[in-house]
């Protein structure tokens, strides 16, 4: 009895991986999905630059984001911390007023020092000392205090000065995120808030685009409209391309979520490189996205799209 019931357990497990594994070449007589492709590099001027559609926030012009200019949040005490769920970020600090908390990477912890003077404070205001209390999800031990230049008290968070950004303008914003690649918004524990717990490959409801993949670290997920998926997945992205369009690493089936199973595989490409497939399609991030929610590639050249969670370009024009 349980002899037989363990050799049925195997062959169903090894049923169900065949199908998973030859799903790209079902389209098509042709098996043999996983071999080495045979792609083309793209045309020149069909993957963009890699500045292409990013935002002003994440190229100032004075180095700090905000041009110098406090447009938004104010220079003011706490208040009572919060945490805050984000869609993109996770669990982030906030001040009293809902507004979000960020850490600048030239600063440093220990010892808590402040190196954001001058007009890098008009663009990124302290948050000062005075009155700030521990909310509903934060250890009030993290909760601290720095002597800045100037001889006032700016608070700290697990050692880390706290900021806010001129160009948030109402509770929840966090356009601050990613700011010339030194400036994140703030983890109730003082690391960079992430949503270090999202699979391998999930789905994000985009408010402009809808239901569209992101990979583990939360960036937009891209199909490039020149591949191929059937019978074998090959990609027309190499050299220059790929250094723009950063294939995603293949990810295991478990490790997914909300994804369309078939089609869901890895496989190594000509350069050696092993990407990841959506419906067999060869699965991008954009080097243009500098942070989670960017999406900034969609429609780059008319071929590069956000993908769906069976594998569509999201908003490719219809043939």
């Amino acid at each position: 009895m349980n002899t037989s019931w363990r050799s049925a357990s195997l062959v169903a497990g090894a049923a169900a991986l065949l199908a998973l594994t030859t799903a790209c070449g079902q389209e098509s007589s042709t098996s043999g999905v996983g071999s080495q492709n045979v792609g083309a590099t793209a045309a020149a001027g069909d993957y963009g630059s890699v500045g292409a559609g990013t935002s002003a926030s994440a190229s100032p012009s004075n180095g700090y984001g905000a041009d110098g200019q406090n447009s938004g949040a104010q220079s003011s005490a706490a208040g009572k911390l919060a945490v805050t769920q984000n869609a993109e970020l996770g669990k982030v600090l906030t001040d009293g007023n809902g507004m979000t908390l960020y850490r600048f990477d030239e600063d440093t912890a220990e010892p808590p020092k402040s190196n954001c003077d001058g007009d890098c404070a008009k663009a990124w205001p302290v948050v000062a000392a005075d009155d700030a209390t521990a909310g509903a999800g934060i250890d009030k031990a993290l909760l601290g205090e720095v002597t800045r230049a100037d001889g006032t008290k700016q608070l700290t968070i697990g050692g880390w000065p706290a900021y806010r950004y001129a160009k948030d303008t109402k509770a929840g914003d966090v356009t601050g995120q990613g700011v010339g690649g030194k400036w994140y918004a703030l983890a109730p524990d003082g690391k960079k808030a992430t949503l270090a717990s999202l699979p391998g490959l999930s789905v994000r409801n985009d408010p402009k685009l809808g239901k569209i993949v992101v990979d583990k670290n939360g960036m937009t997920v891209y199909r490039f409209l020149k591949d191929v998926a059937w019978p074998d997945p090959i990609s027309n992205c190499t050299g220059s391309c790929l250094e723009k369009w950063p294939a995603v690493a293949p990810v295991k089936a478990d490790d997914t979520k909300g994804i369309e199973k078939k089609g869901l595989m890895g496989f190594t490409r000509p350069d050696g490189v092993k990407q990841m497939t959506v419906d067999c399609w060869p699965a991008y991030t954009f080097s243009g996205d500098t942070k989670p929610g960017d999406t900034n590639g969609q429609g780059v050249g008319g071929t590069w799209y956000a993908m769906s969670p069976d594998g569509k370009p999201v908003g490719a024009p219809k043939k």
